[in-house]
């Protein structure tokens, strides 16, 4: 079930998802960057039942909210997608998951291929575009970049941080009847399924997604000239975290979209 409070006004979104007030944090930096991008395309926020006054700052940068159920999922799946059966079942051993994170509200992003568009590209709300991306609404259904920020070993893995769909009630209803099956475990929630419902996705490049741990695992990748967007997988730049000072630069980066003020000249950052 989706609740907008105001009509689309294009054929085109960016849409992002917030389940509680610390991804809206996220969520208005993202909007504010997407914003300084330039984009003529709507921007989109898929909220679960979250307060008004943390959503206020999101329709204040113009964003279009839709408020959404999380999924019909059976008793079954949803004790097993619970975040203490999941972590306990499937550990995050690379990186650590903030506290506000629940592996279940992730499945709601699904809702997206409901909304009334055309053309969507999704941003996780811990991401930053540093560069317009208008383009990826031309990219075909399905685009994810490469799940890399350790290895050479990660590129066949998909990210569901970004990713370009064409919205769909056939497809949602498809997907609704393949994503809750008796005994089915989706280690990585939202991420686990897409993959296995887009087994032929086409690849961006990781510049479309590019995952804050290279900045210290991989650096050869890193390139600010290259940059579209940041994702700021596991601990986010809100929080405090033992990966913080490693990340300075990064976190730094996020807390200027995060703000009123101006942000860096990408030119200017140093590199890792």
């Amino acid at each position: 079930m989706l609740a907008a409070d105001r009509p689309a006004r294009g054929d085109r979104a960016y849409v992002t998802l917030v389940t509680n007030p610390d991804y809206a944090l996220g969520a208005r930096a993202l909007l504010r960057s997407l914003t300084l991008s330039g984009t003529t395309a709507d921007l989109v926020v898929l909220h679960t039942d979250v307060a008004a006054e943390a959503l206020a700052p999101l329709s204040a940068l113009g964003a279009r909210l839709v408020q959404v159920d999380l999924l019909p999922t059976s008793p079954a799946f949803n004790e097993a997608h619970a975040r203490d059966a999941l972590h306990a079942r499937a550990a995050f051993t690379k990186g650590t998951k903030p506290p506000f994170h629940t592996p279940l509200d992730n499945f709601a992003k699904l809702r997206l291929w409901q909304l009334d568009y055309a053309s969507v590209v999704f941003i996780d709300a811990d991401a930053l575009v540093l560069r317009n991306v208008d383009k990826l609404f031309a990219y075909p259904e399905f685009c994810a970049a490469p799940n890399v920020y350790e290895g050479l070993g990660d590129f066949h893995r998909m990210n569901s941080g970004v990713f370009t769909a064409k919205p769909s009630e056939a497809t949602f209803n498809d997907m609704l009847e393949k994503l809750d099956q008796p005994g089915v475990f989706w280690r990585r929630t939202d991420q686990s399924f897409l993959q296995a419902y887009f087994p032929d996705w086409h690849g961006l490049p990781v510049v479309c997604n590019m995952l804050q741990y290279v900045w210290f695992a991989m650096p050869e990748l890193w390139s600010w000239d290259e940059i579209r967007i940041l994702h700021f997988q596991y601990e986010k730049p809100w929080q405090q975290h033992d990966k913080a000072d490693r990340l300075r630069v990064l976190i730094d980066l996020w807390r200027a979209y995060a703000g009123d003020g101006p942000v860096p000249d990408l030119a200017g950052l140093p590199a890792p």
